[in-house]
């Protein structure tokens, strides 16, 4: 019988690595973890937990001044660049720290360092230490992709946008996506001038279409300027300033440009070849149901395989693929109604279907919508507005897509995600009593 030294060697201390190695631990596998950086990977880092801080941050100016409709006098309001940084540094630090427990506690070996591929069960580290394993785990995450276009160099993107040295008055943010729009948001809250530049004629496609037109409305009246259809030809810095010249003739000046274009799955110093993992032609390891590649004793999960990029897809991954080599192999993962967020400004929260992939999927839909404002800002003052959509299959009267945009999104729809994914109907919806005054309870009021 082959002696390996460890049953379970994970290459990646992000949120899938670090789950599937505790798990594994914990059902009594040897466990190595092998990682040469910060621990908690993209999420924790430089990606969902430090976006919603400077998200919470962003929010303040306008409840500053929303406050006065409300009676308070607040005097004028500045922020301080470094104490954020600062402040959300050592909560990053001390999130490290926990997961750095999590791993040891569990009895599995963390081993700091780079590894890459030396075989079907051979790990080397970048110490040169070698290590076998009878499976080993890929678990890299993704990584931000800069196209080449001349003055590139002159470019940061989301890993470094948290900590740059000076706040930048002037944003240009390019990018439709979901980080390109959020961090558009964020740093338009936090008082910059942000332009998006955006070659298509929408924002964050793979959305409900509606859903995404209203919230590029209220991004606007908030203060982000729009370049649609339009792509950056050039970049060219004079001292601190950068020059954005534009296929249209236009020029923005900038202190920051980030490009927000798109993640590529992070496999370039995983010596795969040396294996013999095969990756599809986006760089993406090719795995089947059960996480496993090419190679019979090598799995891959999460933003590596480039499947849906989401943190906790990776962590439900991981709790699959654990039972599946270490316990009774009956966990499943379904990748239909999964709910996400986008920490825009304002929030938007989506489970299921959008309206378009609905009438491919089902043929005949109903679609119900609300768009109001809400009753914070009958004294606030502002503006913005929220907007509702639901969408039910005719035939089964099932709710198959929930859409929201407005505040707090996320924290509504994940609530509302539960009942979409049993299954509940239109009619389930109906004969839930509402919380009033809310604006969750617009989603069981729905008749139009």
């Amino acid at each position: 019988m082959e002696s390996f030294d460890y049953d379970f060697f994970v290459i990646g201390g992000g949120s899938g690595g670090v789950r599937a190695s505790r798990m594994a631990a914990q059902a009594g596998a040897r466990v190595a973890v092998a990682e040469g950086s910060d621990l908690g990977g993209t999420c924790v880092n430089v990606g969902c937990i430090p976006k919603k801080l400077y998200s919470y941050a962003a929010h303040y100016h306008d409840a500053f001044e929303e406050s006065r409709g409300f009676g308070w006098q607040v005097g004028e309001a500045t922020l301080d660049w470094s104490v954020l940084k600062t402040n959300r540094a050592k909560e990053i630090s001390r999130l490290n720290g926990i997961y750095h427990s999590l791993i040891t506690n569990a009895g599995a070996t963390l081993l700091t360092g780079w590894a890459e591929l030396a075989g079907s069960n051979t790990v080397r580290m970048d110490d040169g230490k070698t290590y076998t394993a009878k499976h080993i785990l890929i678990a890299t995450g993704g990584w931000p992709v800069v196209p080449d276009f001349p003055g590139r160099e002159h470019v940061i993107t989301s890993n470094e946008i948290f900590d740059v040295a000076q706040f930048p008055k002037r944003l240009v943010v390019v990018g439709a996506g979901y980080i390109a729009c959020e961090f558009a948001s964020i740093f338009n809250g936090l008082g910059a001038e942000v332009h998006i530049v955006i070659r298509r004629n929408r924002i964050l496609r793979g959305f409900d279409e509606e859903i995404c037109a209203f919230t590029a409305e209220e991004m606007k009246k908030a203060g982000v300027h729009f370049h649609f259809e339009t792509k950056v030809d050039s970049i060219d810095k004079e001292g601190d300033v950068l020059s954005v010249k534009l296929n249209d003739g236009t020029t923005l000046q900038a202190d920051q440009v980030l490009y927000a274009t798109g993640r590529a799955p992070n496999v370039q110093k995983l010596n795969l070849e040396a294996a013999g993992v095969q990756v599809n032609h986006n760089g993406a390891i090719q795995i089947d149901e059960n996480y496993r590649t090419s190679v019979p004793s090598i799995y891959a999960l999460g933003d590596v395989t480039d499947r849906i990029q989401l943190t906790p897809v990776a962590l439900g991954e991981a709790m699959v693929l654990v039972d599946h080599l270490f316990g009774k192999g009956v966990r499943r993962m379904s990748y239909e109604f999964i709910p996400t967020a986008i920490f825009t400004h304002p929030n938007v929260g989506t489970v299921g279907y959008s309206e378009d992939e609905a009438r491919q999927m089902y043929g005949e839909v109903t679609i119900y919508r609300s768009d109001f404002r809400p009753l914070k800002h009958t004294l606030s003052g502002s503006t913005a507005r929220m907007m509702m959509k639901l969408i039910v299959d005719k035939k089964s009267d099932r709710v198959v897509g929930l859409h929201m945009a407005g505040d707090d999104a996320g924290e509504i729809v994940q609530g509302f995600a539960v009942a979409v994914r049993m299954g509940a109907t239109k009619a389930d919806f109906d004969a839930t009593i509402g919380i009033h005054p809310t604006a969750a309870e617009e989603f069981v009021t729905m008749r139009g």
